[in-house]
Formats: structure tokens, C-alpha cells, sequence
């Protein structure tokens, strides 16, 4: 999971006027993408336990998740995004974008990103649909032997929908972004994490979530470029 995002209390959180609000929840997902594609991504982590947080202030909202990723013997690794929103206005839709990206792996680490930007957020009359976009600027840096810094542009767009009498919760985000090939050679990476929750309760959620990805996984087995890893899921909304 690159990133997982609170689409419908998030929103209402943001966009509604409060001075402060907060959630938080943790989740634990079995990947079975090592099953479907026993060669090109054999060592693919089992089992990746999510940690997220959203708080909101009277000049936007914070927003942070830490992905750690386990295989049978080891912590494989621990990847988080962290972003800051300021709002542009008490009416407006648009806020200023600021994020981290980065996180350390039992064989190095990741390549870190900054990224600067704007987003919109919306939703309809009684918040059971919302969305956001956010397009920004996004730049690289040489985190590792084999790295280098660079400049990229990321356009992400998020939803969620709920229905069933909040029962059913559909959400997700797409990611597009300029990245680099090994021969150093641009690419466009997309990434895609739609997931679907049945809620129990307002706080314990089981759902599905399916990762589709071009360009995004590491890949030396062969020359295939497009991965869909499906996960089965657990949730608890503190």
C-alpha cells in the first residue's frame, strides 16, 4: 500500500468548519500478490499493517500514514507520507499541498520526495460522495547509490462513496507521476488503490483492497510493467 486515505471522514473533517478535529485508524492487510505472480514478485511482502491519522486546524489539517511491510521472518520495511494543507479561504475549495515521502526498507531505503502543490476538495449535499485532486510539483532526491535527483509532477485524485446506510464504503486514489527507468529514461508510474469496506460497526470494517500499478513495481524478472495485487483486510477506526 503506497498510501490509504480517510476519503469520507477526512473530507467532512476538512471541509466542514471546525477549529479542531482528528482520526484515526490502523489496519492489517494479507497481500496475495506473491501468489499471482510467483516470479516477478516472488519476495513481495505476505502481511502490511497500516497506521493513519488526519487532524484538522482552524488554517487546514494535517494528514500522515506509516505502511510497515512483513514477510514471514523479517520487517521488511516502513514507508510513510506525511502532508500539510493550509486553506486558501473560508469558501474556497482550494487549499496549498506540502508533502514528504520516504522510509527505510531491511535493504536501504526508499527514494525520498518532496512536493508542493494545490488541491480541490469537494463533496455533494450530505457528504456520503467526496472527492479531491491535487496537482503538484514533485521533486527527488539521491537517497541511495543508483539515485539521483529530479524533478517530477504528480497529479493524485481521490474518492469515496458511501451507501447501504453507511454500511458500504468504496473508496480509493489514483497517483500519476513523472518517474525514471534504471537506464535513467522518463515514465509515466501509475498507481491505483481502490478498496471496499463492509463496516460492522463504526469502528471494525472487513474489506478488500486492489493495488493496479504501471511502472511502479521493481521488476527484474522480466520486462512486465503492469501488476494488480489484491489484499483482504481488517479495520479499526479509533
Amino acid at each position: 500500500m503506497k498510501k490509504i486515505i480517510f476519503t469520507f471522514t477526512l473530507l467532512i473533517i476538512t471541509l466542514v468548519s471546525v477549529k479542531q478535529a482528528s482520526a484515526q485508524n490502523i489496519q492489517l492487510h494479507y497481500d496475495f500478490g506473491r501468489n499471482i505472480y510467483t516470479g516477478e514478485e516472488a519476495g513481495r511482502q505476505k502481511v502490511t499493517v497500516t497506521l493513519e491519522q488526519f487532524k484538522a486546524d482552524k488554517w487546514g489539517s494535517w494528514y500522515y500514514f506509516v505502511d510497515v511491510d512483513m514477510s514471514s521472518h523479517f520487517v521488511e520495511s516502513a514507508y510513510t507520507e506525511i502532508s500539510r494543507e493550509f486553506k486558501l479561504g473560508k469558501e474556497t475549495p482550494f487549499a496549498a499541498h506540502v508533502e514528504y515521502d520516504g522510509g527505510l526498507s531491511r535493504n536501504g531505503s526508499f527514494q525520498q520526495a518532496a512536493l508542493l502543490g494545490a488541491a480541490w476538495n469537494g463533496h455533494n449535499a450530505d457528504f456520503s460522495k467526496t472527492y479531491s485532486v491535487q496537482l503538484m510539483y514533485k521533486q527527488y532526491f539521491k537517497s541511495y547509490d543508483n539515485t539521483r535527483s529530479y524533478a517530477s509532477a504528480q497529479l493524485t485524485g481521490v474518492w469515496g462513496l458511501n451507501f447501504c446506510d453507511k454500511k458500504l464504503t468504496f473508496s480509493g486514489f489514483i497517483d500519476f507521476w513523472r518517474g525514471e527507468k534504471a537506464d535513467g529514461h522518463g515514465c509515466l508510474v501509475i498507481l491505483s488503490e481502490p478498496q471496499l469496506w463492509y463496516n460492522f460497526t463504526p469502528h471494525f470494517s472487513v474489506g478488500t483492497e486492489w493495488e493496479f500499478s504501471n511502472n511502479f513495481i521493481y521488476n527484474t524478472y522480466n520486462t512486465k510493467t503492469f501488476f494488480w495485487n489484491p489484499t483482504i483486510a481488517l479495520k479499526w477506526n479509533m
